[in-house]
């Protein structure tokens, strides 16, 4: 079993997710659209993102698929199997609506752009990005408030999920500090070593430096 993967966002959370369900599993630092690579990796994703996990033959591709995968194969709820499972995709669907696009947009402009070389950061879309994250988080925070996790008393993909674009808060600036019970809930994500440092021990080359 193999899973295919690079520091961006998605990739890291599905690396994130493997460690943390300590599964036994191959990693493999991959760049499908560096130049000559398209052909060795179409088989494996015909969209030709990261990241992806081969096993029994077969290739799955899509951080969330993958993670369903690896949960229900270890055995574990931290994909919820149970009556909390809809709760579980509410958020998922809430946060790639509203949350975490709220997150992109901002690292689109501070950091994505400038890793690549893609453009200068346009501080209209920063400022039309911060809107919807505030309007975000303000629900997030409430929900948090009264709570461990975004389930409760324990952690569940839903809270990895939401939390995909917080590690690169150095490059988009985020507010986190505003909202006191995003701000716990992401403090105690950073104590458990799978989500703070996914890469420990594999060969990760690091993101490009921000050209500011």
């Amino acid at each position: 079993m193999k899973l295919y993967f690079s520091r961006n966002p998605n990739p890291r959370l599905a690396v994130a997710v493997a460690r943390f369900l300590k599964a036994e599993i191959e990693f493999e630092f991959a760049e499908p659209m560096a130049p000559g690579q398209a052909e060795r990796y179409l088989p494996l994703n015909p969209n030709l993102l990261l990241p992806i996990l081969q096993h029994s033959g077969r290739t799955l591709w899509e951080t969330d698929a993958i993670a369903c995968w690896l949960s229900r194969r270890a055995g574990s709820n931290f994909w919820r199997t149970d009556d909390d499972e809809p709760e579980m995709i509410r958020w998922i669907s809430w946060a790639k609506e509203n949350f975490m696009k709220a997150c992109d947009a901002v690292h689109w402009e501070r950091g994505t752009k400038l890793r690549y070389g893609i453009g200068t950061c346009d501080q209209v879309m920063v400022e039309e990005g911060l809107r919807q994250f505030h309007r975000a988080a303000i629900i997030l925070d409430s929900h948090l408030s009264d709570r461990r996790w975004l389930l409760g008393e324990a952690i569940s993909f839903a809270d990895f999920r939401m939390a995909a674009f917080l590690p690169f808060n150095d490059a988009a600036r985020l507010p986190i500090d505003e909202y006191p019970a995003v701000k716990r809930w992401s403090d105690q994500l950073n104590l458990i070593e799978a989500w703070r440092d996914p890469f420990l021990g594999l060969n990760a080359p690091d993101l490009p430096p921000l050209d500011s």
